[in-house]
């Protein structure tokens, strides 16, 4: 059996203030208001994926675009004026009509619940975030009549038995104290996150024993944050430093 202070030795090893240079996260570090935070952070996690390189790089286009506001870029995104400026923007299938469309709609859905945190709001005695989750990708699809079909790409749904991998990282960001993880949602509280779940973690929870199911979709996704709340109830997303960190780096604790 996996000894829970293996994992720990991990999680102490990589959460660090070092670790957020090379992270998307790090974008969010860059502002100091918290709307800022969870607008970019929304962001940044919604295009995670491919190299990190490319990823800050494009994060610091969209800044740029955003004029280095993006609360208020989104909070008062006028799409017949503001559409032209992210008419170029693009991260792998994240094409210029899925930032607009994806910009209008969080753009009403703000002005609707007043922030990202009141539309993802959990409720006290939900067991995790699932329903935040769906809730969330529901809302964006359904806002605005004339929303793109294709958009649904990019907002995944846990009824659609995806992992929900970049939401359920943005919760982790949001909801869990520092040093990297930003803790400015009190909404949430880190008992009822999940783990961010793709090929490389699944990879690394496999060989430790906390994940038996071959697909790394939804299912897997709860049997991994249940794997991980036996060694840790209170804050069991902690974990998904060690097998990211195992994943990127190789293991610290070899040579001990």
């Amino acid at each position: 059996m996996l000894h829970p202070s293996y994992l720990d030795q991990l999680v102490a090893h990589f959460e660090q203030p070092s670790f957020i240079a090379e992270d998307p996260v790090s974008l969010c570090h860059t502002f100091t208001d918290r709307f800022d935070q969870e607008v970019i952070g929304l962001y940044a996690a919604t295009l995670a994926w491919g190299s990190r390189a490319t990823i800050l790089s494009k994060l610091e286009n969209l800044c740029t675009r955003m004029c280095f506001k993006p609360w208020s870029f989104v909070k008062y995104f006028d799409p017949a004026r503001d559409s032209e400026i992210l008419r170029t923007f693009v991260h792998r299938t994240f094409q210029p009509e899925d930032c607009i469309a994806f910009t209008h709609n969080l753009s009403l859905l703000i002005n609707q619940y007043g922030n990202i945190e009141n539309i993802f709001a959990c409720h006290p005695k939900a067991v995790d975030t699932r329903d935040a989750i769906e809730r969330f990708s529901t809302r964006m699809m359904t806002i605005r009549e004339d929303t793109p079909h294709r958009l649904q790409k990019h907002l995944a749904r846990p009824s659609r038995k995806s992992a929900c991998k970049r939401l359920t990282l943005y919760l982790r960001w949001m909801v869990r104290p520092g040093p990297v993880d930003l803790g400015i949602w009190d909404s949430i509280k880190p008992h009822q996150l999940l783990l961010p779940l793709d090929i490389h973690s699944g990879r690394q929870a496999r060989e430790l024993g906390l994940l038996a199911r071959k697909s790394n979709d939804w299912k897997a996704t709860i049997e991994l944050t249940e794997a991980c709340r036996k060694l840790n109830r209170s804050d069991p997303a902690r974990y998904d430093y060690a097998l990211f960190g195992l994943g990127a780096y190789g293991n610290p604790l070899s040579n001990l």
